[in-house]
């Protein structure tokens, strides 16, 4: 166990400029298979499961490196964990810009999601040493709208950039530009203090079996694995090869979803105080706001070529409130657990987005190949998605009318 202090406001924003650089980053990384999926198919000639598997390998990586990350975390204190992964992701990034087929862009895309595997949760640990909660929730809000804001990078910009840069050379940059971020991280976030007493930290066994992590899980995987997964890939082939639109209209209608979820990040920071004050539970506001987000959801695939990115938009700003159970799982442990509960906890989403957008492109090319049309195909592939959050949706549902609140969990305070 470390223990983390800041002395005033100035070095506590720069902590957390710091972190939420490297974050916007990896967001960006993160989604910008959406929109050079074209790109790829064209050059490539990589097909709908091929770009499934391309972007879930970062997803793969980020997963795999979820359980020993929450120990070092804990262990050895976010800034040190960050930096040595982030040296990772710049390797990582300059492989990919070198890369020239599909196994090679596989592998460095894996090793972009092992660099970046700690970009949320080194922050959120950190925040849990020297914020109380309210401020906790505000900034997990922030920091995804930091994450937004990475993704609304990775639509127009990167679209305008791909003349003059090409998608080789936009890695190269973006190898550089993580390098800043370990930088900024070494220079201004504290070093972890191991002089403070230890406690002891929990089992993994422990954490999973606690009743707020059973009840949160399949949300995890379906709800918040599956709003990643459609937002940062299946959004922009829906929106070419079922909506009809361009590379470049497909562009900046992946651009308005990421606007999107940008504001409805920054109102949930705003907003989380005045909850906390009423005395709400973030659990009760999963169990109120998800709901109409599957009904969003139904209607899309139903509407099918009629369904555009301000559907899909509203999908994903009503989708948000399933962020909560972020905060939500770590504020159910001490400080001590912080690290291992939320990796713990990030190990099923991000497990959840690369099942899901691998298991979705395998979906599509296999009903296309039983003799279903395309938009037939899309349609199918995300109504079993539709029905995979409905069913986590119900046990959450179920579980949490059973749920005692435990001291450290309590309420949005």
């Amino acid at each position: 166990m470390t223990a983390l202090r800041a002395s005033g406001a100035r070095p506590a924003v720069a902590i957390v400029l710091s972190f939420a650089f490297a974050y916007f980053l990896s967001a960006l990384l993160r989604a910008i298979t959406a929109t050079l999926a074209p790109v790829f198919s064209s050059e490539l000639g990589l097909q709908p499961a091929d770009l499934g598997l391309l972007a879930g390998a970062y997803f793969l990586g980020f997963a795999s490196l979820q359980l020993p990350l929450g120990r070092a975390l804990d262990h050895f204190g976010p800034r040190r964990v960050q930096m040595a992964l982030l040296s990772l992701a710049v390797v990582g990034c300059a492989a990919f810009s070198q890369a020239q087929g599909l196994m090679s862009l596989s592998v460095a895309r894996l090793l972009i999601g092992m660099g970046v595997a700690a970009c949320l949760m080194a922050p959120l640990t950190c925040y849990r040493h020297i914020f109380d909660a309210s401020m906790q929730l505000r900034l997990n809000s922030w920091m995804l709208m930091t994450g937004s804001l990475g993704m609304l990078a990775s639509t127009l910009p990167v679209q305008m950039a791909l003349p003059y840069w090409g998608w080789r050379g936009l890695f190269v940059a973006l190898a550089g530009l993580l390098l800043v971020a370990l930088l900024l991280i070494a220079w201004f976030v504290p070093k972890a203090d191991h002089a403070a007493a230890a406690q002891p930290g929990g089992r993994y066994r422990d954490i999973m079996r606690h009743p707020m992590f059973v009840a949160l899980a399949p949300l995890g995987f379906f709800s918040y694995g599956g709003l990643i997964a459609v937002q940062s890939l299946w959004a922009g082939p829906w929106l070419t090869e079922v909506n009809g639109r361009t590379a470049a209209q497909a562009a900046q209608g992946l651009f308005v979803i990421n606007l999107s979820m940008l504001v409805a990040f920054l109102a949930w920071g705003v907003a989380m105080p005045r909850l906390a004050r009423a005395g709400l539970h973030a659990r009760h506001i999963i169990a109120w706001g998800l709901p109409s987000s599957m009904l969003v959801l139904g209607l899309i695939v139903a509407l099918g070529p009629a369904a555009g990115a301000g559907h899909w938009a509203l999908w994903c700003v009503l989708s948000t409130c399933v962020s909560l159970s972020q905060p939500a799982v770590a504020q159910a442990f001490p400080p001590a657990w912080a690290g291992r509960a939320l990796s713990a906890f990030n190990l099923l989403i991000f497990g959840g987005v690369f099942c899901l957008q691998w298991g979705i492109g395998l979906l599509i090319d296999a009903l296309g190949a039983s003799g279903w049309s395309r938009v037939a195909s899309f349609q199918g592939a995300l109504g079993l998605f539709a029905l995979c959050c409905t069913l986590a949706q119900a046990w959450f549902l179920w579980r949490q009318r059973r749920m005692v609140i435990m001291p450290a969990e309590s309420a949005l305070r």
